[in-house]
């Protein structure tokens, strides 16, 4: 790429027309006529969408957008903010519209890792996998043994998570927060 922009990276997050994109794939492209181009899939990291976008490595520049990580402390939530603290002691607030769906799996005074880009916070990313107690199970029924058989249950932060039926209320899981899934018992 022109103006010191080497190469897309898998991985690597770029600021174009003022948004900030994760480059989730690319492919470079030689046609038999034409100048060559790089292919793209790019993730709008702060909303989530995925587009696709083409360049031209001789004539466009890609600034790269430089994300900061942060490892915060979660420590309790208002109704409208998660409360977080970093090492410094200093409080940071995420609302808990931006925040939900990453903090299903997440109880208080676990960390997470918080992203900002320019200061301002977008996004926390919870521990790959978490071990929860279930606070609510339905009971296995005598018979159904079929195999790979679910039920709900409900662990402590509230989420609910498929489980197979040997699962019972009171026992701890390991959950992947990915996906939401049981993975074993802890």
């Amino acid at each position: 790429m022109a103006g010191g922009e080497a190469y897309i990276s898998k991985g690597a997050t770029y600021e174009i027309d003022g948004k900030v994109y994760e480059c989730l794939e690319f492919l470079h492209v030689k046609p038999g006529k034409g100048a060559a181009f790089v292919r793209t899939k790019m993730k709008d990291i702060i909303n989530g969408g995925v587009v696709e976008k083409t360049f031209n490595p001789a004539k466009d520049v890609l600034k790269k957008a430089y994300v900061d990580k942060q490892e915060v402390q979660y420590s309790w939530n208002d109704g409208e903010f998660y409360h977080f603290y970093a090492d410094d002691g200093s409080e940071i607030l995420i609302s808990m519209e931006d925040a939900k769906d990453a903090m299903q799996f997440v109880k208080e005074g676990e960390n997470v890792m918080a992203k900002s880009y320019q200061g301002k916070i977008f996004s926390v990313d919870p521990p790959l996998t978490v071990e929860l107690k279930v606070t609510e199970a339905e009971p296995a029924v005598k018979g159904n043994t079929a195999t790979g058989a679910r039920k709900t249950a409900t662990v402590e932060t509230g989420a609910q998570v498929m489980v197979p039926l040997f699962v019972e209320q009171g026992e701890v899981i390991k959950i992947d927060t990915r996906t939401g899934e049981y993975l074993s018992r802890a």
